[in-house]
């Protein structure tokens, strides 16, 4: 692995989670860059604030440190924002890229872009989409990773591309995560109603990680293009909420569950987008996925599975974190 190391986005869930990851493999080496000016944030290590939307900005940030790898995972996955205000998604999730892929060339900076599962629109529940299938997404959000995909496999081709699904994770936020958001609605003892159609294959940070610091260390044109990176169970959007409010040990009437079509027109919503990741598999030479969640009892078996407490079983905050955070 060549150092320094740039991880941009660490205000959400895999960039907060692989800064901390790698800061403690590898101190001094390691810079996370969250996004505007400090403000009334707390100072933490290894982290800068910097606009690097800003094309000037991100160069003279490359020029102070002379990133020689580069995890970005910037951007706005904000559906419903990027859906009302497609200029700005545009410019978060395509426009910074640019920028970013000028830099590395200018610098030779390895670079691993982080995507996402929603440039596909769904598929019937038991199908898993493949690199080879093409994108279709039916959101603006979609659209724009779908878009910065192709411009980064058309200016720097032996750039990794890993599309993610749900990262299971703390976020630097605390809301802007899955866990961090269906979480934050059950402690304020608000409902949370969430898709029964829309399905995941959601994998914990440690393991995203564990990939992400074995690409590193490879060989550049091992890991050129895209690659899939999810644990194997598809999990729906409404499954994640049952196990988060069960483990939490919430109002089991906060959760509601509806279908896509049922929902609000805006942000239109995907369906089962789970994603076959064995070509990531084939390459690294072993499975470096967990099912989330580890813990085969946690997975829920019916839609009323969250309201069944047994008699002994651990629950509370403190155990979403210790289950459903990691394992």
């Amino acid at each position: 692995m060549q150092f320094p190391l740039l991880i941009t986005g660490v205000a959400g869930v895999i960039g907060y989670n692989a800064l901390d990851y790698f800061l403690s493999r590898y101190p001094g080496e390691v810079v996370g860059v969250r996004q505007g000016s400090r403000g009334d944030i707390a100072s933490a290590p290894g982290v800068v604030f910097a606009d690097i939307d800003d094309a000037d900005e991100l160069q003279r940030l490359f020029e102070t440190y002379q990133f020689k790898s580069v995890i970005h995972s910037g951007g706005s996955c904000a559906l419903k924002a990027c859906q009302l205000n497609p200029e700005l998604a545009w410019t978060l999730n395509l426009s910074t890229i640019l920028s970013m892929l000028a830099q590395c060339e200018r610098f030779n900076s390895r670079l691993i872009c982080m995507s996402v599962d929603l440039v596909f629109k769904g598929r019937p529940a038991g199908e898993f989409y493949k690199e080879s299938d093409p994108p279709d997404a039916v959101s603006i959000y979609g659209q724009s990773m779908s878009a910065a995909e192709n411009l980064i496999l058309l200016h720097r081709p032996q750039t990794c591309i890993l599309r993610i699904s749900l990262p299971m994770g703390k976020s630097g936020t605390g809301h802007a995560g899955a866990i961090d958001w269906i979480g934050s609605r059950f402690l304020a003892n608000r409902q949370a109603t969430l898709f029964t159609d829309e399905l995941r294959t959601p994998t914990y940070c440690q393991d995203i990680n564990r990939v992400l610091e074995e690409i590193l260390n490879r060989d550049e044109s091992e890991f050129s293009g895209v690659f899939h990176c999810g644990q194997p169970r598809p999990v729906s959007l409404y499954q994640c909420a049952q196990i988060i409010n069960r483990v939490g040990g919430f109002d089991p009437d906060l959760l509601y569950g509806l279908k896509t079509n049922e929902g609000a027109p805006i942000p239109p919503r995907a369906t089962n987008v789970a994603m076959d990741s064995s070509k990531l598999i084939d390459a690294l030479g072993f499975n470096p996925f967990t099912p989330w969640p580890a813990d085969d009892a946690l997975f829920p078996t019916d839609p009323f599975w969250h309201r069944i407490r047994p008699e002994g079983e651990p629950r509370g905050w403190n155990v979403v974190e210790e289950k459903l955070m990691t394992y």
